[in-house]
């Protein structure tokens, strides 16, 4: 069973950037798909990226262009770096994992889940 651990959330203007860690143990991250999700204050917990095991990415809109997810296989962590936040952005982000192949954008498709970081974004 996957274990995952997110840090790297933290307060940000308006504008500024933030590197997101997901970190994996007991099992090896390369055999499985990941995600993250982020849930604002009051919002369902709602779908950011993903990222295949071969590398492949797919965004919610909202963040294409501006959010970069990726995976070092070697440190069994996924990344999402986050540029250009707005406000809307404030959230806390979590880490999901998947055994298999593919993307996957539902809740329901990850059976593990990180404990979550706090992003906000505010001046």
């Amino acid at each position: 069973q996957a274990q995952l651990v997110e840090s790297g959330g933290g307060l940000v203007q308006p504008g500024g950037s933030l590197r997101l860690s997901c970190a994996a143990s007991g099992r090896t991250l390369s055999s499985y798909r990941m995600g993250w999700f982020r849930q604002g204050p009051g919002k369902e917990r709602e779908f950011v990226s993903s990222i295949s095991i071969g590398g492949n990415t797919f965004y919610t809109d909202s963040v294409k262009g501006r959010f970069t997810i990726s995976r070092d296989n070697a440190k069994n962590t996924v990344y999402l770096q986050m540029n250009s936040l707005t406000p809307e952005d404030t959230a806390v982000y979590y880490c999901a994992a998947a055994p298999g192949p593919g993307l996957a954008t539902s809740k329901i498709a990850y059976p593990y889940w990180g404990q979550g970081t706090q992003v906000t974004v505010s001046s």
